[in-house]
């Protein structure tokens, strides 16, 4: 059986494969791609639609337990294709 988590832009549950998990690094929000990441986690469909429902909320800052807002700025980078590229690909 597979894990469920639930998305914290959307709050519907989603198999654990479809979503992205997220964690905050010195106030930074991080993707973690492969889900090893130290500390905190939060899962969130990889949709433009989800990540802004969630940060409009305030929801990663919740579900990270931060104490101070979050730069979301990664994140959206990731989102608008940013760092997908491996080397030398187009």
């Amino acid at each position: 059986m597979e894990p469920v988590r639930m998305c914290v832009g959307c709050r519907t549950r989603a198999p654990r494969t479809a979503l992205l998990r997220v964690v905050a690094e010195d106030s930074t929000l991080v993707p973690d791609e492969r889900a090893v990441r130290p500390g905190r986690g939060a899962w969130v469909h990889d949709t433009p639609e989800c990540v802004a429902k969630a940060i409009q909320r305030r929801a990663f800052v919740r579900a990270l337990r931060a104490s101070s807002p979050l730069d979301t700025q990664t994140l959206e980078k990731r989102l608008n294709g940013y760092g997908n590229k491996v080397n030398g690909s187009k």
